[in-house]
């Protein structure tokens, strides 16, 4: 079950939404609502594969009592963290980590090694993440007597269950201890920013995919203007698809009075690979400082080491992202990026605004193709073809323009595609994001009237249900 999907939007949430308003009106039942919430994320979780089920309890258990050990014992904290981490770190490795490792092995030593093929756990590396934050907060004594009810809702709760925020406990925790009635505000501004998500989705991200699938599907064939249309495309998709999740994540999270932090504004707006990083999956940026970055020394112990923090930090980012070695060289990309992005500004001199935030962009752009590539010789094979200017003289693939279905296969073909491109461009550079509109907007009729023309459109453009780029992640 997604969000873009008429189970979840005429079953699902529905059901949820009144059952969990209605049992906090029968007297004294926070609790009660809680367990249910638990009870429908668990629900929501297994509806993808119920045989991982057990997996994210046993995980949820282990590290709970994890975290309550620290309490009870003093000599062998220092053990019960490194205990926590491996656990966790374990099961990822295990699940997502495997296979890559065993291929790695096999090419380097020509072994024969098979493979598990195991079945990737829905959110196992956002549920890694939050709750090795949560331990290493319990061993540093920043956590408090949760409950185990409540613990389980915070790694549970089915909107930023699949694919984020990375919440933290701290920002969390406290919002299930408060008020759980009906709050009209809460639930404009969800509704809102939900169908925003949704839009972006079902209309923009989805339409994208078919033009950026066509062209990585058939890399080494791609003319000078197609790798482009391919790469943009794709650059444009993935925004769309991953900002507009968190977009209704964060929407149906304030149906129930519960607010996720931003993890997205306005990234490709950005001048410098570092600003892009405070914008782009901001969650993630902020686990990875906090409990990496700033842990390995940060930029305390020197210019060197500090450059060789930040080489790591984007190194294991990488890796997080997915099990291969264009994932890596993704990670690797953005480590150098990163690292050359802050020389040049200890040099004292800036670059024009414009020219900064074209490269910028050009960079993640180029970047985006090792993310996407089946392999590396498949994300080599675009980028050669986008700088092949003596690909000019065939230009227009006429049969490839076709495939992407605009229209009719005629010399205006070409105009159109450019025109979404643009139209797509324009969107995510010079209009408002969707944290600013939220937070501006202003409950009016006008506003309901635009919410549900955003909504209506969606779900006649949901002729097809597609899953989220990062579920895969």
């Amino acid at each position: 079950m997604i969000f873009n999907s008429y189970e979840f939007l005429f079953g699902f949430l529905p059901v949820t939404l009144i059952l969990y308003f209605l049992i906090n009106k029968i007297g004294n039942s926070k609790s009660f609502s809680k367990w249910w919430l638990i009870f429908t994320s668990l629900f929501f979780y297994g509806f993808w594969n119920e045989n991982y089920l057990l997996l994210i309890i046993v995980s949820i258990f282990t590290n709970y009592f994890i975290g309550k050990m620290f309490s009870k014992s003093v000599s062998k904290r220092k053990g019960i963290l490194i205990f926590g981490i491996f656990f966790n770190l374990s099961l990822l490795g295990y699940f997502k980590y495997y296979d890559f490792f065993i291929e790695t092995v096999n090419k380097l030593f020509s072994f024969n090694i098979p493979f598990l093929h195991l079945a990737l756990p829905l959110a196992i590396s956002f549920f890694t993440f939050q709750q090795i934050a949560y331990i290493v907060d319990s061993y540093r004594g920043e956590t408090k007597d949760y409950t185990f009810r409540d613990y389980a809702l915070f790694v549970l709760f089915f909107p930023q269950l699949i694919a984020g925020p990375i919440v933290h406990h701290k920002e969390m925790m406290p919002q299930f201890q408060n008020s759980v009635g009906i709050n009209y505000e809460n639930i404009s501004k969800g509704l809102y920013i939900f169908s925003i998500g949704l839009f972006k989705k079902v209309v923009l991200a989805d339409t994208f995919s078919v033009w950026a699938t066509t062209g990585f599907s058939h890399p080494s064939q791609l003319t000078f203007i197609e790798s482009w249309i391919s790469s943009l495309s794709y650059t444009l998709q993935l925004y769309f698809d991953f900002s507009g999740y968190t977009d209704m994540a964060i929407g149906v999270a304030l149906l129930l009075n519960i607010k996720l932090p931003a993890n997205f504004l306005s990234p490709y707006k950005a001048r410098d690979i570092q600003d892009f990083w405070r914008r782009w999956h901001i969650t993630l940026s902020r686990f990875l400082t906090q409990y990496l970055y700033i842990p390995l020394g940060g930029n305390k112990l020197g210019l060197f080491r500090t450059y060789l923090n930040i080489f790591i930090v984007f190194f294991l980012s990488g890796l997080w992202h997915g099990a291969g070695w264009t994932f890596i060289i993704w990670g690797i990309l953005h480590g150098i990026a990163s690292i050359t992005s802050r020389y040049w500004k200890s040099l004292g001199k800036p670059l024009p605004h414009w020219f900064a935030w074209f490269v910028t962009f050009q960079f993640v752009n180029a970047a985006w193709v090792f993310f996407r590539a089946d392999d590396v010789n498949d994300a080599l094979s675009i980028l050669k073809s986008m700088i092949s200017i003596q690909e000019l003289p065939r230009i227009v693939n006429w049969d490839y323009l076709y495939s992407l279905n605009i229209i009719e296969l005629s010399s205006s073909s070409l105009l159109k595609l450019s025109l979404f491109l643009l139209g797509g461009l324009v969107i995510v550079l010079c209009t408002k994001n969707s944290i600013e509109k939220m937070e501006s907007m202003k409950l009016d009729w006008n506003l309901a009237f635009f919410t549900v023309i955003l909504f209506i459109l969606s779900i006649l453009n949901m002729t097809k249900v597609s899953e989220f780029l990062y579920f895969n992640f």
